[in-house]
């Protein structure tokens, strides 16, 4: 669990703390040095990183052959960049990589959101993060890459959401599209069925 002066310092203020914490809790191991290196399925071994200068030149040496993920949040080290040399080693500080995963990470539920519909009820919410979570660790969406998407824009805020993924006015969990396997960023469990929610893919009351 991050400590809550650097997600109140880092993190991208349109996303409650409760909602930043079951992000990195669920994609990340809160290491800043984290590097995870897959080539379609399979996971190859790399060695642990002692230094921000090691894990840098660990993700450059993978970046452009490999699907890289690196730091808290499990940035894909590949967005805006060409080859492996233009990485920054600013995603191996904390503070960097919880703010630019933090923001795209609100990118990508924002294209989430939009696909619920723009007046997606509070009951949808909590699914409307559990396919983030998904989303962000697959890399896509409907079958669109989530991290090049055009972003839709407006506000997102999981207000009265749990770190847990439910509302915090909920007796019981809410069921979740899959679970989310923070070793595995080419895998995503299946789409809820929001039918039995009693909300339909609009955010509107089932009758």
């Amino acid at each position: 669990m991050l400590e809550a002066l650097l997600i109140e310092k880092c993190a991208d203020p349109s996303l409650e703390a409760s909602v930043v914490d079951a992000f990195v809790n669920a994609v990340g191991d809160g290491d800043p040095l984290a590097v995870t290196v897959k080539v379609g399925r399979k996971r190859i071994l790399v060695e642990k990183a002692a230094t921000p200068d090691e894990a840098l030149a660990i993700a450059r040496r993978y970046v452009g052959q490999a699907t890289v993920r690196v730091g808290v949040t499990s940035y894909p080290a590949h967005l805006g960049i060409e080859s492996g040399m233009e990485l920054s080693p600013a995603l191996f500080d904390a503070c960097e990589n919880l703010r630019m995963g933090t923001a795209t990470f609100a990118k990508v539920m924002r294209i989430v959101a939009a696909w619920y519909g723009s007046n997606a009820s509070k009951e949808a919410l909590p699914y409307v993060l559990s396919d983030s979570l998904n989303a962000w660790v697959s890399g896509e969406f409907e079958g669109k890459d989530v991290f090049r998407a055009q972003d839709p824009g407006g506000r997102m805020v999981l207000q009265g959401v749990t770190a847990e993924g439910q509302s915090s006015t909920d007796e019981a969990p809410l069921p979740v599209r899959g679970e989310v396997e923070a070793d595995d960023v080419t895998s995503a469990g299946m789409r809820v069925d929001i039918s039995r929610t009693g909300v339909n893919a609009a955010g509107e009351p089932v009758r």
